[in-house]
């Protein structure tokens, strides 16, 4: 199996080397880069499936890149920084990132997110719904799903507007939307659908889903102010409003 690749952005080339130690010694393949711009040089040439991206590269705006990064390509992307404060994690999630982690961290935890994150990207076989929601009927695979002129390739891990254009979404805003997409017209807990996307690696009071459904309501919605497609339910979660059927 050919191992998977990851880029190491982080300005000091002590942290890069002991990452692709580290990583070295799980199966990665590891790029150790220490700046914003050789990670775009690398990027059309040798696309890793992960990116482990520094906040503080000097003279550089690490959002800035990771914003860059989503715009133009699909991979993992975990920010790792000294900066630790709630807004930080909450704009890194905004921008697009799969996962936050803050220095010093465990290298094994670090491995551990990395792997998550990694599951997630690949197709996977359908989750057994929580007991708490009604199932909805496993769409086969390959399946594409429709609503309101929209297509979502949940093979191709796609979503085309009504005119056909491609819309860019993150790993977490896919697995997001796919899941209130398949259970439409069910109000779904903001704990289901963390456990949904992303399992164990969950935390207590995580805000990510409501960053997430944030950034789909801008990417869906005519006014995300109002929205018509993802609808909160005061103290219950969300619901995907309009119907779904499968699309060619």
């Amino acid at each position: 199996m050919t191992p998977q690749h990851i880029a190491v952005v982080d300005d000091e080339f002590a942290i890069t080397e002991l990452l692709a130690h580290y990583l070295g010694t799980h199966g990665f393949r590891t790029t150790q880069l220490h700046s914003g711009r050789a990670l775009m040089e690398l990027m059309p040439v040798d696309p890793p499936e992960l990116v482990l991206l520094d906040l503080g590269l000097p003279g550089e705006d690490g959002f800035a890149i990771a914003r860059q990064l989503r715009e133009h390509w699909r991979c993992g992307l975990v920010i790792i920084t000294g900066r630790g404060d709630a807004v930080d994690k909450v704009v890194g999630l905004e921008v697009g990132a799969d996962d936050y982690v803050t220095k010093p961290f465990d290298l094994r935890e670090l491995v551990a997110r990395i792997k998550a994150v990694l599951r997630r990207i690949e197709p996977a076989p359908p989750v057994a719904v929580a007991p708490a929601v009604p199932a909805a009927p496993v769409p086969p695979a390959g399946a594409c799903l429709g609503f309101l002129g929209w297509r979502l390739d949940l093979a191709a891990r796609r979503l085309d507007d009504p005119a056909g254009a491609e819309v860019r979404l993150t790993t977490g805003e896919f697995e997001l939307l796919s899941t209130l997409a398949q259970h439409a017209g069910r109000v779904l807990s903001r704990d289901f659908l963390l456990e949904r996307t992303r399992g164990r690696e969950a935390a207590p009071f995580d805000r990510t889903i409501d960053v997430q459904v944030g950034r789909l309501r801008r990417k869906l919605e005519a006014n995300a102010e109002n929205p018509q497609i993802i609808k909160s339910v005061r103290g219950a979660g969300y619901i995907f409003i309009p119907s779904v059927d499968p699309a060619p």
